[in-house]
This record gives C-alpha cells, sequence and structure tokens, in this order.
C-alpha cells in the first residue's frame, strides 16, 4: 500500500528477568506473556513491537523507559536500507590519532581516532552451494533388446549440489553519526602479514590480535562481541543475511541511546 510505513520499537533486554517486569512490558505492547518473555531474553536488543507512526513508537518507548529499560526506536525502511558506504578492509596501519585502512584495490580510508564509538566484532555464516559430476554406468533395457538379450550399459553423468556452511568472524567499525559501518573486516579476507613478528598461523588468533590493536588504538570506542554467539531476529520479512545486518544496526543504537542517558546510566 503506498505511503505505508513500519517503525519498530525494540529493547535491550534487562540484567535481570522478573516477572512483574515482564507483565508490564506485555502490557505496553500489547503482547502475551510467554512470547513477551522470549523477546526479553538473551543479550541482544530485539524488537518488541511495530508502528505505523513515529509517534505511536515513540509513546510506547516512553512507556518502556518510564519502566528502566533501554528502548529503541528505527524506521524499518533505516534497518533494512543495504549498506552502501561501508569500507572492507584489506589491511591496516595504526597510526596518531588515526587509523588508515586498506582495501583489495589499494584505496585508502583514514579513520579518526575521536570519531569512532563501536568496535562491533561478530560471527556469520557463508553459505557455498558446489556442484559435483558423478559418473557412472547404467543399465539400458532398450538398446539390451535390440541386441537380443546382451546387456548393455552406458555411462551417464549425474549432477549434485552440495551446500557447505563456513562460520567467519567479522570486525565492524561505527562512528556517532551514521547507522552504518566505516570499515568492515572479514576473517577471512585480510592481509594479517603486517603483524609481522605477531603472526600466526590462524586466522582467528590474527584477527584476535588486530582487534587488541583497534582497542589500543581507540581506548573511547565501546567494544562489542555479543554477536558471537547464537542469536535471532523478529522480523519475519528478512532476506537471508538480513539477520546480521539487523543485529548489527539495532546493537549500535543501543550502544547511542546508551551514551545519549550519560555516564550515569
Amino acid at each position: 500500500m503506498a505511503g505505508y510505513n513500519i517503525v519498530h520499537v525494540a529493547i535491550a533486554p534487562p540484567d535481570m528477568l522478573e516477572a512483574s517486569l515482564v507483565k508490564k512490558v506485555a502490557a505496553i505492547v500489547n503482547k502475551d506473556l510467554y512470547g513477551t518473555r522470549l523477546l526479553l531474553a538473551g543479550k541482544i536488543p530485539r524488537i518488541v513491537a511495530n508502528y505505523q507512526t513515529i509517534q505511536i513508537a515513540e509513546s510506547v518507548a516512553e512507556s518502556l523507559r518510564a519502566l528502566g529499560l533501554v528502548a529503541i526506536v528505527c524506521d524499518d525502511s533505516e534497518l533494512r536500507k543495504p549498506s552502501s558506504v561501508s569500507f572492507r578492509a584489506r589491511s591496516m596501519e595504526p597510526g596518531d590519532g588515526e587509523v588508515i585502512f586498506w582495501d583489495k584495490g589499494g584505496e585508502a580510508r583514514i579513520i579518526k581516532v575521536k570519531d569512532v564509538s563501536l568496535i562491533l566484532k561478530g560471527t556469520m555464516q557463508t553459505y557455498t552451494e558446489k556442484e559435483a559430476i558423478r559418473t557412472r554406468m547404467k543399465f539400458s533395457l532398450p538398446a539390451t533388446v535390440l541386441t537380443g538379450g546382451i546387456p548393455i550399459w552406458r555411462r551417464v553423468k549425474d549432477t549434485t549440489r552440495n551446500l557447505s556452511i563456513q562460520s567467519e568472524c567479522f570486525v565492524r567499525l561505527y562512528e556517532r553519526m551514521s547507522l552504518e559501518p566505516s570499515v568492515e573486516i572479514f576473517q577471512y579476507d585480510f592481509d594479517y602479514s603486517f603483524l609481522g613478528t605477531k603472526m600466526a598461523s590462524s586466522s582467528l588468533a590474527n584477527l584476535s590480535t588486530i582487534i587488541t590493536e583497534l582497542r589500543n588504538t581507540l581506548p573511547q570506542a565501546v567494544f562489542d562481541d555479543r554477536l558471537t554467539e547464537p542469536f535471532a531476529v523478529d522480523l519475519p520479512f528478512t532476506m537471508p543475511g538480513d539477520d546480521i545486518k539487523v543485529n548489527c544496526k539495532l546493537i549500535h543504537l543501543y550502544h547511542q541511546a546508551m551514551r545519549s542517558l550519560g555516564p550515569s546510566a
């Protein structure tokens, strides 16, 4: 329908999930107790309700915040918008007040240390379909009949498709004023040779070293690794792979909300 919009309200799971809190949240978002409890469990901000206007969503979020919860409001178009400014890094060089990244083509991106607000580590699954061709012998009844009963066998080729699943860690750097990551690093697509004597034989160990370097260089940035654990998104209309993008954006929005609450939050 033209002009139709969805505005989501998400909640960061509380440290203590009490029955009284579940009951109050369920009443606010108009859901049953069991479903509400599931949405409030875990560690990742979860979408708990959807509305057609930002005004209604903000009103519901304020009621949730009054319970001491961190509530996030986000327009669906922003949440599902494909990343367009992300820079897939191949190498990096920490410097004084900045970090320089290079992609496969040699293009450089300079990130100012003071601008980075979040270092987000996660795990994603890559699905690869491989085609395999197998040759086998098949008995041919028509040909056998034509030869008067002499068994005839023919070579036939069977094509099969096998789906392989590979887990890969990634790191995304976020600046304060953007929902999109400024830089992305992927475990199997990064050149670790610049680490020199620190370089290990394992890409996972090397990525951990990279993260340590980033955390030392960007001490003001929050480090979040909750996406290394299994998770789910309550958005039935997401496409495969969108769950990663949605969760990354929700976590980034959560940290933005926490900064707005100040150091006492």
